[in-house]
């Protein structure tokens, strides 16, 4: 069936501006004019049909020598739409730096240890309660190069796919209570305090592994008044 709902916009408030003075990053990807829509092709509106992974997929911390170092985390993220309806089969990815503050990519030229036994990226589908778990580790604090002493937070990045290509949420999700958080030019980048304070995990017991993980959950909400803001 057609879905014929008329959406509001995004509002400013909950969603960080495209020019951000604290983000200096912003001001070379910042639009100076008008968005453009550009039409869409069939391709972008129709698929793909995502496929379910093996579940080593959502593990980032099995590595061929052992656990990864640092402290283990279960994170079971839940997306829904609008209206708090679980949405079944969304792609959802994360990536983020290991225990040590670093990311597994050559762009990360820092000076820290990498992890042989950590994955920095995994992904898996929704299941009918718009659930889908990652076995992971709280990433580390790093530093921004040429910032003037800016550290970012423990953080991780994730993206929610719908039914098509185009519809992608890419935003991060941040640990309550962090003393970095309210220095971090990326998330006081947000205006609303609601907004910021939906980007952070929610610790709970029952979403860990006894003796081995502290259990998270986050909700991903894809537009309403509860929507997640989006973060680059």
């Amino acid at each position: 069936m057609a879905d014929n709902r008329i959406y509001e916009p995004f509002q400013d408030g909950p969603q960080p501006p495209y020019l951000t003075k604290h983000y200096g990053r912003t001001a070379r990807m910042a639009p100076e004019g008008l968005l453009a829509a550009s039409p869409r092709t069939p391709t972008e509106l129709a698929g793909p049909k995502w496929q379910n992974g093996p579940d080593a997929e959502k593990s980032l911390v099995h590595g061929a020598k052992g656990l990864a170092l640092g402290q283990l985390i279960r994170v079971v993220v839940r997306v829904l739409d609008e209206d708090a309806r679980p949405q079944r089969g969304a792609l959802v990815e994360i990536w983020q730096a290991n225990a040590a503050g670093k990311y597994q990519h050559p762009v990360d030229q820092r000076d820290a240890p990498l992890d042989e036994n950590f994955r920095s990226w995994g992904r898996g589908l929704t299941d009918d309660q718009g659930e889908v778990d990652f076995l992971t580790i709280r990433p580390g604090a790093y530093p921004v190069p040429s910032s003037g002493g800016w550290w970012r937070p423990p953080h991780i990045h994730i993206s929610a796919y719908g039914d098509s290509i185009s519809s992608r949420l890419v935003s991060q999700i941040y640990f309550p209570g962090d003393p970095l958080n309210p220095l971090d030019g990326i998330l006081q980048s947000i205006p609303d305090v609601q907004a910021r304070e939906r980007l952070m995990l929610k610790h709970d017991p029952s979403a860990g592994i006894a003796e081995l993980a502290l259990g998270y959950r986050f909700d991903l909400v894809l537009r309403g008044r509860a929507a997640t803001p989006l973060e680059g």
